[in-house]
């Protein structure tokens, strides 16, 4: 196989992986469905291979899994109990790597953040698919403060979840990701200052934000509270 031939190969992959993501994404492929592969690859106008081998990558992404003679299938929705203890991880992680970032050296994330933080709402103003920017931006947002956490085993274990990709499926309350925003914003702020504190509270804080605005989504589809305690009793 030529270079040109493999490129074109990596992009074909590349471009069905993308394409399949977003469908799984938006629903368009429902939740613990099976998936047919000779349909997609008509879709697509591939062969089977692109196909089968985006599915590897999305397995990799824990939003399919292969079952020995059965196939595939996209993974289900986060349940409540799930969603719990996914929040419960989280809020033992990120607020600590928040604090460990704020702090006056060069591996300090501040401009970084707020570069990712102007750049959604720029494309914001000009862009219809808020949602997917949405999950772009909060992904490299909460993975960039880990990194600077400077330990790899705590970065791992949160990449490890695919929280973003999971969560996006959810439809939160905040849709267009207004509070989600605003509460970037605050964490931007205090990591900037250096004040490890302040970050540590306003990721809290966040987080607390996020996961009631999943309970009010779960409600709002008849799904079960959640009744995690509100962000001011909840330490």
């Amino acid at each position: 196989m030529s270079v040109g031939e493999l490129e074109t190969r990596n992009r074909s992959i590349s471009d069905v992986y993308g394409a399949l993501r977003a469908k799984i994404l938006d629903l368009q492929l429902p939740p613990d469905g099976k998936i047919n592969i000779d349909a997609l690859a008509r879709e697509f106008g591939v062969s089977q291979t692109p196909i089968r081998e985006a599915l590897s990558q999305l397995e990799g992404d824990n939003l399919i899994v292969k079952t020995p003679g059965k196939g595939y299938r996209t993974t289900p929705l986060l349940g409540t109990a799930e969603l719990r203890e996914l929040f419960e991880f989280r809020l033992l992680v990120e607020p600590w790597a928040a604090r460990e970032s704020a702090v006056n050296r060069l591996s300090n994330p501040g401009r970084t953040l707020q570069s990712s933080l102007d750049d959604f709402e720029d494309g914001s103003r000009a862009d219809d698919d808020v949602r997917h920017r949405l999950v772009t931006h909060d992904t490299q947002f909460h993975d960039h403060i880990l990194t600077a956490s400077n330990n790899a085993f705590a970065l791992h274990a949160f990449r490890a979840t695919h929280c973003h990709l999971h969560l996006f499926r959810l439809h939160p309350a905040d849709y267009r990701g207004t509070q989600t925003v605003e509460e970037h914003r605050s964490i931007v702020t205090a990591i900037q200052a250096c004040d490890p504190d302040a970050a540590e509270a306003a990721m809290h804080q966040h987080l607390i934000g996020a996961y009631h605005r999943f309970n009010e989504a779960f409600a709002q589809d008849g799904g079960s509270d959640l009744r995690l305690p509100p962000p001011a009793t909840l330490r």
